[in-house]
């Protein structure tokens, strides 16, 4: 077979046209095997340049998705499995990029603490859950955390919280402590700091439930009375966490009135 002619191209890559039909290879096949001083080919040497060239597109696409962001050495073995491509070669990438350092799972670690930290809700729990998942060292990962100020984590539960409370005063205290820690361990924040905010931020319930209070009362009245006008405040206030015991009291304080 006939080596015509070889024409470098963009990116590092060759057009070959071999007895008269063309072949886009890279710069790495044409190097591996010495083609540029060839002006002959047999056909075994034909089929390893297209098994070459087979090997470097892949690996040329995986080194444009770990560029699109860092990437776990569990994703990038993920993302090689989907093409058809021999376990010695995903070694092979795999290893190739570990020495480009394009593949580093300390490197991965400390990006995705950073955009957890900076782009997130997310609390250290729920990020040591998701680098544990990816496979990542717990060594790794407790001393990448260990270079993080915590109190940034804390400032931003704290905001978190106040946000939260300040958009639900129509709950009881005891209801809102029960929403709110839910949905912030559910983040990855830890229980006592999340309590501890709660408690230095919740205003006194009494007051929270006479305001409630008298904005349901005032808007069902309208439509009930008597009986029915008591029991459904009581079910409205109920459904908000406060305590049939309370609300009694000041359903009794306003047939008093």
């Amino acid at each position: 077979m006939q080596i015509n002619k070889i024409i470098k191209m963009k990116d590092n890559k060759y057009k070959i046209y071999i007895d008269g039909e063309s072949i886009v290879t890279y710069d790495n096949v044409i190097l591996e095997n010495d083609l540029l001083y060839k002006k002959s080919i047999d056909n075994n040497l034909y089929k390893k340049i297209l098994i070459d060239t087979s090997y470097y597109d892949i690996y040329n696409k995986t080194v444009k998705y770990i560029l699109k962001r860092r990437r776990s050495e569990k994703e990038i073995r993920k993302y090689l499995n989907k093409f058809d491509i021999s376990n010695n070669d995903i070694e092979r990438i795999i290893n190739k990029l570990k020495d480009l350092r394009l593949i580093n799972d300390r490197e991965y670690t400390k990006a995705y603490i950073n955009d957890k930290l900076y782009l997130s809700k997310e609390g250290i729990n729920k990020i040591k859950e998701d680098l544990i998942n990816e496979d990542i060292s717990i060594d790794v990962i407790e001393e990448e955390l260990k270079n993080i100020d915590e109190s940034l984590f804390n400032e931003r539960l704290e905001k978190l919280i106040i946000k939260k409370i300040n958009s639900n005063k129509k709950y009881s205290n005891g209801y809102l402590k029960q929403k709110i820690m839910s949905e912030m361990i559910g983040l990855g924040y830890n229980k006592d700091i999340i309590l501890s905010i709660l408690e230095n931020n919740l205003k006194s319930d009494n007051n929270i439930l006479e305001n409630e209070f008298n904005k349901v009362y005032d808007k069902l009245k309208s439509k009930y009375s008597g009986y029915e006008l008591k029991n459904k405040v009581k079910q409205k206030l109920i459904q908000k966490g406060f305590s049939v015991g309370e609300i009694n009291i000041l359903l009794q304080e306003k047939t008093e009135e």
